[in-house]
């Protein structure tokens, strides 16, 4: 399991659990997690497979989660809390949470 703040290469997994301040779902898939430089302050984004409208609804109005990371069903790694800065979908109809600390 890994204490550090994700770094700039992408970190893959197939299964994450987020807990927002007033939800917590379970995202099956492909899982990347990346640091990345927002104004000045380094964070993480976390992008998911495609979610159902309610899962993006919940991850869009949150201010705040926590993800804990699984690959083969083995957690390795628990994110701090995390201040939400971003939420947007990509092209391919992935959502990406930008999250700092």
């Amino acid at each position: 399991m890994s204490d550090g703040f994700p770094g700039p290469r992408p970190i893959h997994g197939d299964s994450v659990r987020i807990t927002t301040d007033t939800a917590s779902t379970t995202f099956t898939g492909t899982i990347t997690s990346q640091g990345v430089l927002r104004d000045g302050r380094g964070c993480v984004e976390l992008t998911l497979p495609g979610a159902d409208p309610q899962q993006r609804r919940d991850l869009e109005q949150a201010s705040s989660f926590r993800y804990d990371r699984s690959r083969d069903g083995a957690r390795f790694y628990p994110s701090p809390q995390l201040v939400v800065r971003e939420t947007r979908r990509e092209k391919d109809g992935a959502l990406v949470v930008t999250g700092s600390p």
